[in-house]
C-alpha cells in the first residue's frame, strides 16, 4: 500500500519534483543492485591450513612510535559514538569477515584509530547478544591463535580479541583474527606473575568489561591460557538469571554433575580467568567498582580485588532450584562453575576429575603450574589442545622415543610417602637422564615419557594429597611436576652446556597433527647382551623389523651404529636401562651434567619445617651413596646443585 500511495505521487506531481522523485527511485534501485553484489560476490573464507604460520608482512609506511602517537582514544572511556568507517560501495565489511579469512595482499593495513574499541565494532562479531573475547600482548600470540582455533573448531564465531601492542594487533588483523586496540602501550615480551607489568594488565581486563557492559552486550570473558573444548553458550544459556558467572579455583568437589557448584562449600578463589557477564544494573554496578578498586591500589591483583567485591555480601540463595546466589551488593546474582568441567590445571591435569566423574569438559585453565608461560603451554601439548606449527611435528634430525620401565612395586607398594615418592621419580630420572645423553649423541629430539608421581606438587606445605580431592595414587603427573619445563627449553650457552638437546612431549606421537609418514618412519631398538645372537655392535642391521643393540654402548658405538638410520624419522627403545655406558669425551660428558643438573625442579613442601620444606631433585641421585629426599636443614645448604 505504501509504494502504490507513493506511486501515486509522483504521477500527480509537477515535472520539477517527478525528476526529483524518479532521481531517488533510480538511486535506491542501482544502490540495492550494490548491496547484493557485494554480498554474493564476497570471497569465501581461506584455506585455514596455514592459520599458524608466520605473517609475511606488516602494515608499510608507518613505524610502532608513529602508530602509537597517532592513538587519541582514551581506554578507559569508550567511544560510544564513534563508529566503524562505512565500507565503500560493493567491499565487503573488514570488521564482518569470517574469521581466518585473510585480507586481500594488495590491502593497506588500516590506521590504528579505526581499532578502537566501540559498540559499533562489537556489534560486528556478536551472535545471540553474546561476545566471547580475550586479549594479551605479542609474546602469548600462539596462544590467542589457540584459543580462537578452538573456538572456531567448536563452530563459534562471536570471537573478539584485545590487542595490548600494535605488534600483535598488525599480526592478528594480517591472519584474519577480529582484532581491537587497548590502547595499552604494553611490552610485546612475557611478564611474570605478580610483576608490575602483570598487574596493568588486570587492571585492563577490569577497564575492557566495564567498557564492554554498557554496550548492553553479554560478555564471556577469558585469559589467553585456557582452551575451550566445548561450546560453553548453551551451559550459559540454563542460567538465564545469573549476573555473573564465574570460574574458581576450587579443588575440592562440591557436586558430582554439572550443576553449579555449591557457593557456601566453595573454598578457593573465584578465578577471573574464565567468567561470564550479563549486562545488567548490578554487573555494570561491579565492573564499574572492580576498576575503581584497582587503580585506587595498583599492588591489587585483580583476582583478590574482585573476590573482594563480590564476597562483601554473599548469599542467600536466589532460589532453591538454580544454584545462583546473591553477591557483591546484595542484588548479583552469582553462579560459581563446576571445576570438574570449567576445570583448573589441578581439576584437570592432575586429578583428571572430568574423566572419574564421567563428564565432558569444557574447558581448561593452565592454573595450579609450574615453569611459567613454557610450563603452560607443554601441559597444553601433553593434552594435545594446543596447536603448533608444522615443523614442531617434524623437527631436524628425527625423534627418539623410549618405553619407561617402572617395577610394580615402585609404583604400587607401600604408603605414598615423600620416601616412596622420591624412589618412584627418581627410577624415572635416572632413565631419562640415559634418553638425554643418547638424544644428545644423535642430535635428535627427546620424546619424554609420561611421568607417574605418588606426591602431588604445590605451593606450600601440604600432606602429600590435598584432603577431599579427587586425586588418585599413583596419578600421571605433568613434567613440570618434575622437571624445569622453561629450562629445558631455554637456549644455554653450547660452550658451557654443550649441544642443545629439543624435547617433546610423551603423546606428540599419538598427536593426530604429527604427519603420518612421521609415524610410520621408525626403527625399534631392543637391547641385548652382546655375544648373544644377533647382538653384535659391529654388525648392527634390523632383523624381523627390530635393531638389536648390545647393552652398555658407548658414544662411538651409538654414532657408528645409528649413522645408517639418519632418515628414519622415529628411533624407538625399548628400554633405556643400561643402554648407555657414558661418553668418552671427559669435556663433553662435563658440559652434559652441567646442563642437565638444570632440568630438574623441586618437589613441595614438607609440614612444618624451618627454614625451608621443598626438597631437591637430583638428576645425579645414584652417584651419591645414601641419599636421601629431606629438605635443606640450613638456608645455606638451599641450593639446587
Amino acid at each position: 500500500m505504501a509504494w502504490r500511495n507513493a506511486c501515486d505521487d509522483v504521477a500527480h506531481s509537477k515535472p520539477l519534483f517527478l525528476t526529483i522523485y524518479t532521481t531517488v527511485i533510480v538511486g535506491i534501485v542501482v544502490s540495492s543492485l550494490y548491496v547484493f553484489s557485494a554480498i554474493y560476490s564476497s570471497k569465501p573464507a581461506a584455506d585455514t591450513s596455514s592459520w599458524l604460520s608466520s605473517p609475511s608482512s606488516f602494515a608499510p609506511g608507518l613505524d610502532e612510535h608513529q602508530r602509537f602517537t597517532d592513538q587519541t582514544h582514551n581506554f578507559s572511556k569508550p567511544d560510544i559514538k564513534h563508529a566503524v568507517p562505512n565500507s565503500a560501495p560493493g567491499t565487503p565489511n573488514k570488521w564482518a569477515r569470517p574469521i581466518w579469512e585473510v585480507p586481500p595482499q594488495n590491502e593497506k593495513m588500516p590506521p590504528l584509530k579505526d581499532f578502537r574499541l566501540t559498540k559499533e565494532l562489537v556489534q560486528q562479531r556478536v551472535k545471540d547478544n553474546i561476545v566471547i573475547v580475550t586479549f594479551g600482548n605479542y609474546a602469548f600470540m600462539d596462544f590467542i591463535l589457540n584459543w580462537v582455533k578452538h573456538l572456531t573448531d567448536l563452530g563459534l564465531s562471536n570471537v573478539l580479541v584485545g590487542a595490548m601492542d600494535t605488534k600483535l594487533l598488525e599480526a592478528l588483523y594480517w591472519k584474519g583474527v577480529p582484532v581491537f586496540d587497548m590502547g595499552s602501550h604494553m611490552s610485546t615480551i612475557d611478564v611474570g606473575w605478580g610483576s608490575p607489568t602483570f598487574h596493568k594488565m588486570g587492571r585492563e581486563k577490569a577497564i575492557l568489561i566495564d567498557s564492554v557492559l554498557p554496550y548492553g552486550f553479554e560478555l564471556l570473558m577469558c585469559d589467553t591460557d585456557m582452551v575451550w573444548l566445548k561450546d560453553p553458550i548453551p551451559y550459559l544459556a540454563r542460567y538465564p538469571g545469573a549476573d555473573v558467572l564465574t570460574s574458581s579455583d576450587q579443588v575440592i568437589p562440591t557436586v558430582v554433575d554439572d550443576s553449579l557448584e555449591v557457593w557456601h562449600e566453595v573454598s578457593g578463589a573465584y578465578n577471573v580467568g574464565i567468567f561470564h557477564w550479563r549486562p545488567t544494573d548490578s554487573a555494570i554496578k561491579l565492573a564499574k567498582e572492580w576498576k575503581e578498586m584497582l587503580f585506587a591500589d595498583e599492588k591489587i591483583w585483580d583476582q583478590n580485588g574482585f573476590n573482594e567485591l563480590v564476597r562483601k555480601q554473599l548469599g542467600p540463595l536466589v532460589d532453591e532450584d538454580s544454584g545462583l546466589v546473591y553477591a557483591f551488593d546484595g542484588n548479583l546474582k552469582l553462579g560459581i562453575l563446576p571445576a570438574s568441567i570449567f576445570c583448573s590445571g589441578h581439576t584437570y591435569f592432575v586429578q583428571a576429575m572430568y574423566q572419574q566423574l564421567k563428564l565432558e569438559p569444557y574447558a581448561v585453565h593452565t592454573t595450579f603450574q609450574f615453569a611459567g608461560t613454557a610450563g603452560k603451554r607443554h601441559r597444553l601439548r601433553e593434552a594435545m589442545v594446543f596447536y603448533d606449527p608444522p615443523e614442531y611435528y617434524n623437527p631436524p634430525g628425527g625423534f627418539l622415543s623410549f618405553k619407561p620401565s617402572i617395577p610394580k612395586n615402585l609404583l604400587l607398594s607401600g604408603a605414598h610417602t615423600t620416601e616412596s615418592h622420591f624412589s618412584l621419580v627418581n627410577y624415572q630420572i635416572k632413565q631419562i637422564r640415559t634418553a638425554l645423553a643418547i638424544a644428545s649423541l644423535l642430535n635428535r629430539t627427546l620424546v619424554m615419557p609420561p611421568l607417574w608421581c605418588r606426591l602431588d606438587r604445590l605451593w606450600f606445605p601440604h600432606p602429600g594429597i590435598l584432603e577431599g580431592t579427587m586425586t588418585r595414587q599413583p596419578f600421571l603427573c605433568p613434567l613440570d611436576h618434575v622437571f624445569e619445563v622453561n629450562v629445558m627449553l631455554q637456549a644455554l650457552p653450547e660452550e658451557e652446556f654443550g649441544p642443545g638437546i629439543g624435547i617433546r612431549e610423551y603423546s606428540i606421537l599419538d598427536n593426530p597433527s604429527t604427519p603420518s609418514e612421521v609415524k610410520k618412519s621408525r626403527v625399534d631398538v631392543h637391547l641385548c647382551k652382546e655375544g648373544t645372537p644377533d647382538c653384535d655392535a659391529s654388525n648392527a642391521t634390523i632383523v624381523g623389523g627390530v635393531l638389536r643393540l648390545p647393552k652398555h654402548s658407548n658414544d662411538e658405538t651409538l654414532t657408528k651404529v645409528f649413522s645408517s638410520f639418519k632418515d628414519v624419522k622415529v628411533i624407538q627403545f625399548s628400554s633405556m636401562q643400561d643402554a648407555f655406558a657414558g661418553f668418552s669425551d671427559k669435556k663433553r660428558e662435563d658440559k652434559f651434567r652441567k646442563r642437565v643438573k638444570r632440568y630438574v625442579g623441586i618437589w613441595c613442601c614438607v609440614m612444618d619445617h624451618t627454614p625451608v620444606g621443598h626438597i631437591y631433585y637430583d638428576m645425579y641421585w645414584d652417584e651419591k651413596p645414601g641419599w636421601k629426599p629431606i629438605p635443606p636443614q640450613s638456608s645455606e645448604d638451599d641450593h639446587p646443585y
